[in-house]
This record gives structure tokens, sequence and C-alpha cells, in this order.
């Protein structure tokens, strides 16, 4: 793997690069992979959601925990990571509940796409990842990293557009994540029963039925020998992560062999490739990493 390769990979908050493809950077990290994580928001409207975590001196400076967790976090996985300067927007308790004045998700789509866009002009990636048009769930950041994502990819190569947020860069692969399937935590859920472990998994996998897959996964990338790299990661994130509670049910060496990868689809390439892949930069080849994609 050349060290020339540059991933970027774009979330909503502090530690959703952890439960979400860490196992992946991991890996390219180690071979030699440039990654850059570019947080779109602090995470200050965040709940406390591991209890030991949920004290009054916690909450009340939940912004700044949650900052130093993702120091830790990223340096347990590797990569270089940035904060945007967006304000999280909070997860609505009903459809009827108005989004907080301010907030990431209710911004303009340019105004919300800058950063991202001068982040991508100056770190170039080749490949970019992010959640699909969902969200992945329906958080209203999370939709809108996938709206502002879209547009940074589309947009980063044209030079008349965000002027003056940096030289044009065009990456080369948006990736959508893909982690949470239907058909993976099946292949979970059977295995732990078999094995007599208990599973968790069964009231997700009956809500599935009501929300179809949309898009396929068309790349699985093998990571397994980093899960170990994912777990301490998110557990970094220790006021969204209880170390006991649901994330780590699932033993580690039955997900190793059961789901040794984590998948994605491909949503948009602008070098040829063969599906299904294995890896992310499939396609990109040393003209690419040495410019031609300016």
């Amino acid at each position: 793997m050349s060290a020339a390769l540059r991933l970027m990979a774009v979330h909503a908050h502090p530690d959703d690069e952890s439960s979400k493809g860490a196992a992946t950077m991991a890996r390219y990290v180690a071979e030699g992979v440039e990654v850059l994580v570019c947080t779109l928001t602090g995470g200050e409207r965040g709940s406390v959601l591991n209890p030991k975590m949920d004290r009054p001196e916690i909450v009340a400076n939940i912004g700044e925990v949650r900052r130093k967790e993702m120091d830790r976090a990223r340096e347990i996985l590797g990569v270089s990571q940035r904060f945007l300067g967006f304000v999280d927007s909070g997860l609505p308790e009903s459809e009827e509940e108005a989004l907080p004045e301010g907030c990431f998700a209710l911004q303009p789509l340019e105004e919300a796409s800058r950063p991202l866009v001068a982040a991508v002009r100056e770190f170039r990636p080749h490949v970019m990842l992010t959640y699909d048009d969902d969200g992945g769930y329906p958080h209203p950041d999370h939709i809108m990293t996938n709206r502002v994502s879209v547009e940074a990819f589309n947009a980063a190569g044209d030079p008349d557009r965000y002027q003056g947020a940096g030289e044009p860069w065009q990456p080369l692969k948006l990736y959508y994540q893909m982690g949470f399937t239907k058909e993976r935590f099946e292949a979970l859920h059977e295995a732990m029963n078999k094995r007599g472990i208990g599973s968790p998994y069964a009231d997700w996998i009956a809500r599935w039925e009501d929300r179809p897959q949309k898009w396929p996964v068309t790349t699985r990338v093998p990571c397994g020998d980093f899960f170990k790299t994912r777990d301490e990661a998110l557990m970094a994130h220790a006021t969204q992560v209880d170390p006991d509670g649901f994330w780590f049910v699932c033993p580690r060496e039955l997900q190793q062999e059961i789901w040794p990868t984590e998948d994605y689809h491909l949503a948009r390439s602008l070098v040829d490739t063969k599906l299904p892949e294995d890896d992310l930069f499939a396609g990109i080849h040393a003209e690419e990493t040495a410019g031609a994609c300016k």
C-alpha cells in the first residue's frame, strides 16, 4: 500500500468514527495510508449513555469531555482528526420537536459544506467515507453529514465553486458506511445462539423489517485483526459507551470468525473498479496518487 494514499472519514459527532469504520481506518493506517477524520460537530447535545459517567460535573462540561475523549480515540486509531466547528443538533424526541436555532442541521448547505470543502482541498483525499442519505439512522446531524459530504465530493474539484476555500482537488471514490446491516446482525445473532451465548440483536433484526436496506454492500474490507483497536477507541468515548453494555456483548473472537469485515456502498467512483471490492482504494493507481486528480 502506497504511503501517498489518503483517506478522509466524515462524521457527525465524536464517537461516530469509532463505531463506524474504525477497524478499516486502523488497518489502512498500519499500511501507511494517511487518514483524516473530520468531525462536523462537537457532540455538545449528546446524552451521557454510560451510567458510570452520568455525574453532574460530566454533564455540565459534556462538550469539553467529548473533545478529550476524541483526542484519546484519535491516538488509539493512529489517525489525524479535526473538528469543523458546528454545533450538535441533538436528537429530537418526536417529529414535532423543533431543532435548536443555529445548530448544524439547520445550516444552509453551502455554509455547512464550506469547511469540509476546504478540508478536502487541503488534505487531498483519494477516498471519502460518509453515511448514506438516511444518515445510517435518522439523526438530523447524520443526514446533514451525508449532504455536506456529497456536496464536498462533487464541488471540491471545481475551481468555480467555493472560491477562497483552497486549490481544487477531486477525490476519486465516495463510500457510504454500511456497518449496521440486517445480514451482519443476523449472522452474529445465529452464531451467538448456536454457542449458547444469548444474542441481544433480536429486537434490532425485527426493526429492519420496517426499514429495508436501501443501498447494497459493494465493498467488504477485511479488518478483523484491528477489531481490538476499534473496541479500544470506542471505549475511549466513555460518556457514550458502557464497556459492560450492548456494544461488547458479542465476543470479539466470534466477530472475527463470523464477520471479519467492515462494509461499504460505493456511491460514486471516478476510476474503473470491479465490484464487489475488498479494498477502498481498488482502481486507484500511481498516476492518480501522483496528482492526476487535481
